[in-house]
């Protein structure tokens, strides 16, 4: 995916391996192909929950409101991931383009405040259109009167009835592609502008205070479980070189690109996370001692 052999120490898939491998593979393609089906005729059909709940909304806008918020969902996931992703590396390695640039600046000033504050935002937009995806994927077809979509059994409508489609759809399409996608390009979602037009409203709805709460409810989850700094385990990366156990000198070219681990295995692995302010480069590190 990323364009770049991936090293494991696992041998090349072979026989029943490989079989099992992509059959896995092609099985789940073929139930999101179905899932989709399912859902695009019943909401051009006007048999989803959407025609119950609101009732003035045209089938075609329904469609267009499935793909937005599937997409905004998908970003707000790709774009936790890349956050975390570059929160280890030096900061003259994380923005590439002018809103890249920009989106780092606002995500990392200061004290960094704004890293935990997007995730507050973030599941809060997150959560809000969950609701709204359910109510286009829900069907609302009863089981019975002839109108079984595809003109399935009634036992087989009973049981798409309860939006296990919508699942599975929400999950491949709305979450886990972008994260994995992230998590081998965090530096493009970082330059892509719209990331940065969902990091200001997704702090804004944190500024808001709707969940202010959990700001409360963390630190008495840290004191509760006297929770530590990185370094009170593993020491800094003074101690850890000093007992032979340095990190791994690795830039962002080298790190990210990967599907596993991205961004996370960064000479300034196990120093102190975001909250604690932007991270300088390690020249800038050595002429500042």
């Amino acid at each position: 995916m990323s364009g770049k052999p991936i090293i494991s120490n696992e041998p090349p898939r072979t026989g029943f391996t490989f079989a099992f491998f992509w059959g896995r593979v092609v099985m789940s393609m073929a139930i999101l192909g179905f899932c989709l089906a399912v859902v695009l005729v019943a909401l051009f059909n006007g048999q989803t929950m959407m025609s119950v709940k609101y009732p003035s909304i045209p089938n075609g806008v329904s469609v267009f409101l499935f793909f937005f918020f599937m997409a905004v969902v998908g970003m707000l996931e790709g774009m936790q991931i890349a956050f975390f992703a570059v929160a280890k590396l030096p900061a003259d390695e994380r923005g590439t383009s002018f809103f890249g640039n920009k989106t780092c600046d606002l995500l990392f000033k200061g004290n960094g405040q704004n890293l935990p504050g997007f995730m507050i935002g973030r599941q809060l937009t997150v959560v809000f259109s969950f609701f709204l995806v359910a109510s286009i994927t829900g069907l609302a077809i009863e089981p019975g009167q002839g109108n079984n979509i595809f003109g399935i059994s009634d036992s087989a409508q009973e049981f798409l009835n309860y939006g296990f489609h919508g699942a599975v759809i929400t999950t491949i399409l709305a979450s886990i592609t972008w994260q994995l996608a992230a998590s081998a390009f965090p530096i493009a979602f970082l330059n892509n502008p719209l990331t940065y037009v969902l990091l200001c409203v997704a702090l804004f709805l944190e500024w808001t205070g709707l969940c202010s709460g959990a700001w409360v409810l963390a630190r008495v989850f840290k004191s509760a479980l006297k929770l530590q700094y990185d370094e009170v385990y593993v020491g800094t990366p003074e101690e850890r070189l000093a007992n032979n156990h340095g990190d791994k000198e690795l830039t962002a070219a080298q790190d990210v690109g990967h599907l596993a681990g991205g961004g996370f295995a960064g000479h300034l692995c196990g120093s102190r996370d975001a909250l604690d302010g932007p991270i300088a480069s390690k020249d800038a590190i050595d002429e500042a001692a």
